[in-house]
C-alpha cells in the first residue's frame, strides 16, 4: 500500500512537471524559435546607421524570406529582405554605391544594409511603422496616393484602409511580427 501511495506521489509530481514545461516553458521556447534573430551583426550595424528598429527589420525578414537569403520572389525580389532590381537601383543611387550588382543581394549584409537602409528612409519619410511597411510592400507610389486622396491618414494610419488585401495582410503580418519581437527583447 505505502509503495502505491509513493508511486502514486511520483507520478502526480511528474505529471505537474510535464504540465508547467508545457505550459509555461514551452511557449517561451516556441517564440524565441520562430522569432528567430539571425544575421543580428548586420541588422543591429545598419538599423543604428539608418535609424530603424531592428524589431521592425527582424519583423521584415521573418516576413520577406523567414531568414532564407537564397530567396526569390514570383516578382523578381531576392535576399533576406526580398528587394526588387528598381529598388535596388535607386538605394544604390542614395548611397552612392556602383560596386555592387543586384545579385549581391543574396550575400545577407548587403540584403540587410539595402533593406535597412530602404526601411529607415521610409519610416522617416511616413512617421509610422503601418506606412512604411506599406511602402516597403506595395511602393511609395502607392502610399503617397491614398495620402493625398485621403483614403490614409498620415497621423493615425488605420491598416484597414490600405487598398489592396495583399498590402493589408502583409503589413499586419509584419506589425504582429514587430509585436512578439518587441515582447520577447521586453523579457531579455
Amino acid at each position: 500500500m505505502i509503495k502505491r501511495i509513493g508511486a502514486m506521489l511520483l507520478l502526480i509530481a511528474f505529471v505537474a512537471a510535464l504540465i508547467f514545461f508545457l505550459f509555461v516553458y514551452m511557449p517561451y521556447w516556441f517564440k524565441n524559435e520562430s522569432y528567430r534573430t539571425d544575421y543580428s551583426e548586420h541588422v543591429e550595424k545598419y538599423s543604428t546607421e539608418y535609424g530603424i528598429d531592428k524589431d521592425f527589420v527582424y519583423s521584415v525578414i521573418r516576413t520577406e524570406s523567414n531568414f532564407d537569403p537564397n530567396v526569390v520572389s514570383d516578382a523578381g525580389a531576392i535576399g533576406l529582405m526580398q528587394m526588387i532590381e528598381d529598388s535596388f537601383d535607386w538605394v544604390s543611387s542614395k548611397l552612392g554605391e556602383s560596386t555592387l550588382e543586384f545579385d549581391d543581394l543574396f550575400e545577407p549584409e548587403n540584403s540587410i544594409k539595402y533593406g535597412c537602409y530602404m526601411l529607415g528612409y521610409l519610416y522617416d519619410k511616413y512617421g509610422s511603422y503601418e506606412l512604411a511597411a506599406a511602402a516597403y510592400h506595395s511602393g511609395m507610389g502607392e502610399v503617397d496616393g491614398w495620402l493625398s486622396s485621403g483614403i490614409v491618414s498620415i497621423d493615425n494610419p488605420n491598416v484597414d484602409n490600405f487598398s489592396g488585401s495583399n498590402t493589408r495582410h502583409y503589413v499586419n503580418k509584419v506589425m504582429r511580427a514587430f509585436d512578439k519581437y518587441k515582447a520577447l527583447d521586453e523579457r531579455k
